[in-house]
């Protein structure tokens, strides 16, 4: 690691050091990349560095020499961009990957692609795809430079190619519009190696596209939506009947997390039985019909639609838990744990490290007293999923196909802080699964005035 850190630092003392020469106010500053390969590894490079004859990763050197083209194509926001165009950024990606799943550009493979600026900061990532056409065909370029011309409107997605003197050196040449002249490709720029950051390059950025620190943040998202978007309009509404700080009642709250098939459901219907609790639900009743809109919708809408729903279930909370106790059915650990292991690519190791704040509870959503997490294993978990035969989410589907993104989700779940998870194994029996949750519920909360749960479970 601090061998990785010299580097970088010697690299952007060599990249943004004065230059001297006839082309040296031309020079731009590099642009870095995380690629995501096989296995779910990630490869860093640069783009724009006085990097020749440099050696570059040989997973990337693979991908760009012939037989064979790459090409990149990344989706450009300014930084420091507001919710509107970040939105609108992120949009623009999801079109874009429906568009190279059509046509010649089908045959190609796509890999993600992130386009970075070490220390830049939120707001400087960009989203992008590098796809890979093994027999190199005309037809390929073709349809690329097309669906440029699709986009009549800023922003447009950047469009790189990339070529290789040997397999020592390789170039990336973009392609730009030239005075309403036509697509042309400008001057190339060597590829060079990039250390690989402390942290994953999407990580500055959650705040602000996935994992919100506060309602607000959630709200501006929603609020740039309702132009395109009927249903964020009538959200909106709903949250700000809310009040600003939902406060809990003097009865417990107790909230069950946890993958799907886990046995949430039967946990916490089971539980409010037994303590004659309440039963709510994350996102609650009154959002479900506009589920299926927002979860067609980018990351960034997506969380925050759910984001807002818990400040919605927050004000049921504060409102229920001022008569008895209440069990909830997911909750914000949820919300979070799925936007993570989604924006940051590769594997568990580049996910943030266990106590940075992403993964700190709001400090404007109302808090419970404890978190549940439910497990099984995976074989159990899909086995579990086959028999129900319900409509899934696409991120639920994810989860059965891609074993790495449900690790991820995990481990992101048991990295959770004020509050932590309480894992319950929740593979034995109902009946013993419910006395360990009674068990716990007993320990960490007891009775509100201070008693006991008494045999049928409830509160004396």
């Amino acid at each position: 690691m601090v061998l990785a850190r010299r580097l970088r630092a010697l690299l952007l003392r060599i990249w943004s050091g004065p230059r001297r020469g006839a082309c040296a106010h031309t020079m731009a500053p590099p642009r870095f990349f995380a690629l995501e390969l096989p296995g779910c590894n990630l490869a860093h490079f640069a783009v724009g560095a006085d990097a020749s004859g440099a050696p570059t990763d040989p997973r990337v050197v693979a991908l760009m020499v012939p037989p064979g083209r790459s090409y990149s194509l990344c989706v450009p926001v300014a930084p420091g961009a507001d919710y509107g165009a970040r939105v609108r950024a992120a949009r623009l990606h999801q079109r874009l990957l429906q568009q190279l799943d059509r046509g010649p550009l089908k045959r190609c493979q796509l890999r993600r692609l992130l386009c970075y600026h070490p220390g830049g900061g939120a707001g400087t990532l960009q989203q992008g795809v590098l796809l890979h056409d093994p027999s190199d065909s005309p037809d390929t370029r073709r349809a690329l430079l097309a669906l440029l011309d699709s986009y009549l409107e800023a922003p447009r997605p950047c469009l790189g190619e990339f070529v290789a003197d040997s397999p020592h050196q390789l170039w990336q040449r973009r392609w730009e519009m030239l005075d309403g002249q036509g697509w042309r490709q400008v001057e190339r720029e060597p590829l060079g190696p990039a250390p690989e950051p402390d942290l994953h390059p999407a990580v500055p950025d959650l705040p602000s596209s996935g994992v919100f620190p506060h309602r607000e943040a959630a709200r501006a998202v929603l609020e740039a939506c309702t132009a395109f978007i009927p249903e964020a309009r009538a959200m909106l509404e709903l949250v700000d009947r809310c009040p600003a700080r939902a406060q809990k009642g003097k009865f417990p709250i107790i909230v069950v997390e946890g993958l799907d098939a886990t046995g949430k459901t039967t946990v916490t219907q089971a539980a409010s039985e037994s303590l004659k609790a309440v039963l709510l639900r994350s996102p609650p009743a009154c959002i479900s019909q506009w589920r299926k809109v927002f979860d067609d919708e980018p990351t960034i809408v997506r969380r925050a639609f759910y984001s807002l729903g818990n400040y919605i279930v927050a004000s049921e909370i504060a409102e229920e838990s001022t008569r008895s106790p209440v069990i909830v059915d997911r909750y914000w650990h949820s919300t979070a744990a799925y936007a993570i292991a989604t924006e940051v690519s590769g594997a568990v190791q580049h996910l943030p490290p266990a106590g940075h704040s992403v993964y700190q509870w709001p400090k404007d959503l109302l808090r419970p007293d404890l978190v549940l997490l439910l497990t099984v294993s995976p074989e159990e978990r899909v086995r579990r999923v086959q028999g129900r035969g319900l409509e899934r989410t696409r991120e639920e589907t994810e989860l059965e196909a891609n074993s790495m993104f449900r690790q991820k989700v995990e481990a992101c779940y048991r990295r959770m802080e004020s509050p932590g998870c309480q894992v319950v194994d929740a593979s034995p029996p109902r009946e013993e699964v419910l006395r360990t949750v009674l068990s716990l519920i007993q320990t960490s909360c007891g009775h509100p005035d201070g008693g006991d749960l008494g045999p049928a479970g409830t509160w004396d």
